[in-house]
């Protein structure tokens, strides 16, 4: 297996990883909370974990990649209080609360269909794994740090703090979160305001309820990834991944409860994508920047100059290293969509060189750079900028600059299409394809050899006509010494 080297937000540094089975690796990644549009926000998580099942497979790794869906139990205020997002738009809108569900999941896959996001291995809903979340919490009253108080049930972070560390994720301590800790109505079954609920009492309006030993309830939000993760992962599993504004409270808390009830930590690597900001502010509905993937797609907000592709959108993201912050604009936006149509338009051309007698570059030269900077914590931006060097040899190629030898030309070939397909995820969006095959390429060559045809015949008429009507229709033409090229603008 290949070699990669993972921050671990853990332990604050980079770690060579070293999976528990060497041949298996087991992934968990909170996925979204479906009760709205997948959104901008959505996509930086989606493509920085996809990236990371892709080069983990092409190491030769069998990945098992756990991403959920928040469909009970989570807040309004991110708390113990507040309505359930899910069911209050399901109030909203008259519908049943898993009508809600269902359809912003499918919203959700059809936007990361678009994005290239490749499907996990296992997408559990936390309304499907009730029973495992009640014997997860039975587990921890057991151990002793939680308690019941008037059919609720909460985790006591104070006597989880003297034995273990409550805060080694997030780098906060005890005294900072009850500093920071303000009491809210509606707390008082707590005996402090800084313990968080693994099981709530479901009020008489409360629609989404199950029975439990303790009242009809709800599981708390943090509760369902520790008892998902370790069902289908197993108690100790490799990767726990998610976007860096759950570190706090979310994956704490979820690193106390797993503690709590196994007695050892879940997950070895805990990996985490920092923020999109917008024209350098936080993204959200009060600010007027908050954009859903779909207005991206169409160009439908007030501060879009024009839609975005997919693509365009993937490939900005993945100029970042997921651990920096990621500014979008238009003109970023802009500027990733003419780089991407560069790298794709090399891709077609390096398709179309032939073979020469000798190799003028170091073809391995490539490989080297984009395994170094992969095996590097994920440094996508640095893969990118290697392929564009390579991108500004290819179409030096393309005038007889440089040339290949056959063997160099198949290596270059299968390193420029496994990294920016297979790894990096992309698709040239320009290519039309029937039937998951590019049914344009070979219609363009068709007719560019008709017209080779025409002009050996001195055929002007017909040749001119070919050209102007592939011209007219966004392909151009270039005549070259040994035949012709071609690329759609």
């Amino acid at each position: 297996m290949g070699k990669l080297v993972l921050y671990n937000t853990l332990t604050r540094r980079k770690e060579t990883f070293e999976p528990i089975n060497p041949e298996h690796v087991g992934m968990y990644v909170c996925g979204p909370t479906v009760y709205g549009d997948p959104h901008l926000g959505h996509a930086r998580p989606a493509v920085t974990f996809d990236l990371l099942f892709r080069y983990l497979e092409s190491l030769g790794y069998k990945v098992r990649y756990v991403r959920n869906i928040t469909d009970v139990g989570h807040l309004e205020q991110d708390a113990d209080d507040g309505e359930d997002k899910i069911a209050k738009k399901a109030r909203l809108e008259q519908l049943e609360p898993m009508e809600i569900a269902h359809y912003y999941t499918e919203r959700y896959h059809d936007a990361m269909r678009e994005l290239g996001v490749k499907s996990p291995s296992i997408e559990p809903h936390a309304s499907g794994h009730i029973i495992e979340q009640i014997e997860m919490v039975k587990r921890i009253l057991n151990a002793g740090y939680a308690y019941e108080s008037n059919g609720s049930i909460y985790f006591d972070v104070e006597r989880y703090n003297r034995d273990f560390r409550y805060g080694r994720l997030s780098g906060r301590n005890l005294d900072d979160i009850v500093t920071n800790t303000r009491e809210l109505d509606g707390q008082s079954d707590k005996r402090h305001s800084y313990d968080f609920a693994l099981w709530k009492k479901a009020s008489p309006e409360h629609i989404m309820r199950w029975p439990s030993p303790w009242s009809d309830g709800f599981p708390g939000w943090h509760m369902e990834c520790s008892a998902m993760s370790t069902k289908y992962l197993g108690e100790q599993f490799d990767i726990h991944g998610g976007g860096m504004d759950l570190m706090f409270p979310h994956h704490e808390c979820e690193i106390a409860q797993s503690t709590a009830a196994l007695g050892k930590d879940s997950a070895r690597y805990w990996v985490h994508n920092n923020m999109i900001t917008i024209n350098g502010q936080k993204m959200g509905k009060s600010l007027g920047n908050f954009i859903t993937l779909e207005q991206l797609f169409t160009g439908s907000h007030a501060i879009l100059e024009q839609a975005y592709t997919p693509m365009t959108i993937r490939f900005f993201v993945l100029q970042a290293h997921y651990r920096s912050t990621l500014d979008f604009s238009n003109e970023a936006l802009q500027a990733a969509e003419k780089g991407l149509d560069r790298l794709m338009k090399a891709v077609e051309t390096l398709g179309k060189l032939k073979a020469a007698d000798k190799s003028t570059a170091d073809v391995s030269e490539l490989s080297r750079r984009c395994a170094d900077a992969m095996a590097d914590d994920l440094n996508s931006p640095m893969v990118i900028s290697a392929l564009f060097d390579w991108v500004r040899i290819i179409n030096q190629a393309a005038e007889g600059q440089q040339s290949f030898t056959a063997e160099d030309l198949e290596a270059l070939k299968s390193t420029v299409n496994s990294y920016v397909f297979d790894i990096l995820g992309l698709r040239n969006e320009k290519a039309a394809e029937v039937g998951g095959k590019d049914m344009v390429s070979p219609l363009v060559d068709m007719l560019l050899n008709m017209r080779m045809e025409a002009k050996a015949n001195k055929d002007w008429a017909t040749s001119d006509k070919i050209r102007d009507n592939l011209t007219a229709i966004g392909i151009r033409v270039k005549d070259r010494k040994d035949g012709f090229d071609w690329e759609i603008e």
